[in-house]
């Protein structure tokens, strides 16, 4: 038996195409994240300080649509890459990613052109948010097109004595751009908000030189012929399969929470978080620099907040890698969304220090539950289905980001936002609804703080004893113990190696138990047909299909 390749061995085979597409995600992550880390605060951002000002049912419907088409398309555009080239796909997502970041940076102006200045000052206006909608929707379109291209440019320089350390290293090089990203973002949105669009554009474009010095690997021989609408009924009624919907359901909680600490906790921080004891450390580790932007307003970012994330992540995965090796899949999914969902309870706190550390709790989570996943998927997969489950596993992604989505705009809105809440408290000191409304949104707080006589730092505390605006979290990490209650009972279920038709009701039921007690009745009921129908399509299959 051949002796495994040494460590030195393994990067010496490693060749310039492998290294490069790596520099091209780099840019791409970088890019991303750092528009990505920022823009929950620019959308709610006030008219009259250069923002949209949407609301956050705004923002999360816009969040929603982002997801489904982000994680969603892969799933059945999984061959755009073979049919166009790996070069071409990743040099047609960096075009499309440039153009939404333009349009989601210029949304105002557009949306005042093609509205003949009735949005001019409107918040959350209709035609705002259609173009921010747009924008956003090229984004995500253009990541999904740009991630089967270069995953499949770093796969085909690898063979088995080098994929664990070539993957290692892409996984590292994400979140080196993950980390990098909200860094730039901090520092230029004090110059002006459009700069940070600006910047993500560029960056997404001079992915487009590199490939130049990259070489198309050799196309395969046969090419697939299949229609789109046979490839789409084909994805569809493989993946309300239902073992496959039912971890589908049940993994999908993990997601709906996970997502939320960079979709809701960016407004959250900004609303309630005191971060000054947080500042004057950090002013002071920068002061070899020149010391912190004055432009942060004695303030951390909560984009430098959250790239503790990143950072330990860029740090550590090796080590949570080798950790998560020598335990079950299912055991580390396990510990990991429920150390996740802990963290997601204990947000609700206004001392920046505490929350900074219940982002590393969470990260250390992360680590033991989201790269497990696609190891668990080949271990439950059926014998010559390993690589259509592992295209599915994006499903869970984004039917919890989506639905996650939706429930923290509706939440955040009615019992989160400071100025939400501000306002619904000025209604009851005898304003009009009308006149509520008309104010500004950076005046809401000193309006009240007016009215009952206080400094705004007082009434900021009331609305906070009052309102409990940290009880968001509990909705969301309560989904993650569901979600974690319903991993351990699918495991068991498929561990038991029941009779087909019990394990499939037994399944149908427990995703409807699940969907049920994370999301609400109705998608518990959506869940179930879907299952319904995708029994019989299986029990159809397995009919027509001679036994052997």
């Amino acid at each position: 038996m051949a002796e495994a390749a040494t460590f030195r061995e393994q990067f010496a085979t490693l060749n310039r195409r492998f290294w490069l597409s790596n520099v091209i995600e780099l840019q791409e992550r970088f890019s991303y994240y750092g528009l990505r880390t920022v823009l929950a605060v620019y959308l709610l951002l006030a008219v009259e300080l250069g923002g949209p000002q949407l609301d956050n049912i705004q923002k999360g419907s816009l969040f929603a649509t982002w997801s489904l088409l982000q994680t969603g398309v892969p799933i059945f555009s999984g061959g755009l890459s073979d049919k166009l080239g790996y070069r071409a796909s990743v040099a047609l997502a960096a075009v499309i990613k440039a153009a939404g970041y333009l349009v989601m940076g210029l949304a105002i102006p557009i949306a005042h052109a093609l509205s003949g200045g009735a949005s001019e000052g409107v918040p959350g206006h209709p035609m705002v948010y259609n173009v921010l909608l747009g924008g956003a929707s090229l984004i995500a379109f253009g990541t999904a097109v740009f991630k089967p291209g270069i995953q499949g440019l770093v796969a085909v320089g690898l063979d088995k004595h080098n994929n664990s350390l070539g993957w290692g290293i892409f996984y590292q090089v994400v979140n080196i751009g993950g980390f990098l990203g909200p860094i730039l973002a901090a520092w230029l949105k004090v110059l002006d908000w459009v700069w940070v669009f600006v910047a993500c554009a560029g960056i997404a474009l001079s992915m487009i030189p590199v490939l130049f010095f990259i070489e198309e690997p050799p196309r395969r021989a046969e090419v697939a012929n299949e229609s789109l609408p046979a490839v789409a009924w084909r994805t569809l009624t493989g993946i309300i399969e239902p073992r496959l919907l039912g971890f589908l359901a049940v993994f999908s909680g993990f997601w709906a929470m996970f997502h939320q600490l960079f979709d809701l906790l960016p407004n959250f921080i900004e609303d309630w978080v005191d971060t000054s004891a947080l500042f004057s450390v950090l002013d002071a580790a920068l002061s070899p620099l020149g010391g912190a932007p004055e432009g942060w307003q004695g303030r951390v970012p909560q984009e430098m907040m959250l790239n503790l994330n990143a950072g330990m992540i860029m740090l550590t995965a090796f080590a949570f890698g080798y950790i998560t090796g020598r335990i079950r899949s299912m055991t580390s999914m396990l510990l990991g969304i429920g150390i996740s969902a802990a963290a997601i309870f204990l947000l609700g706190q206004r001392d920046g220090w505490l929350v900074l550390g219940i982002i590393a709790i969470f990260s250390i989570g992360e680590m033991l539950a989201s790269p497990t996943k696609l190891r668990y998927m080949t271990e439950i997969a059926p014998p010559g289905r390993q690589g259509a489950y592992l295209g599915y596993v994006n499903a869970t992604d984004a039917v919890g980001w989506t639905i996650g989505s939706v429930i923290a705009g509706n939440l955040y809105e009615t019992h989160g936002d400071k100025v939400a809440l501000a306002r619904q408290h000025l209604a009851t000191l005898g304003e009009s609804a009308e006149a509520v409304k008309a104010i500004a949104k950076t005046e809401v707080l000193p309006t009240l703080a007016s009215k009952l006589g206080r400094p705004v730092s007082e009434v900021e505390s009331l609305l906070w004893e009052s309102c409990d605006p940290g009880q968001v979290w509990v909705r969301f990490a309560l989904i993650g113990f569901v979600s974690m209650v319903g991993m351990l009972a699918y495991d068991r279920l498929m561990r038991a190696k029941l009779e087909w038709r019990v394990e499939t009701g037994l399944v149908l039921v427990l995703t409807a138990v699940v969907t049920g007690l994370s999301y609400g009745p109705k998608y518990a009921a959506m869940f179930a047909l879907a299952g319904i129908i995708g029994g019989g399509v299986e029990h159809a299959r397995r009919q027509a299909t001679p036994a052997t």
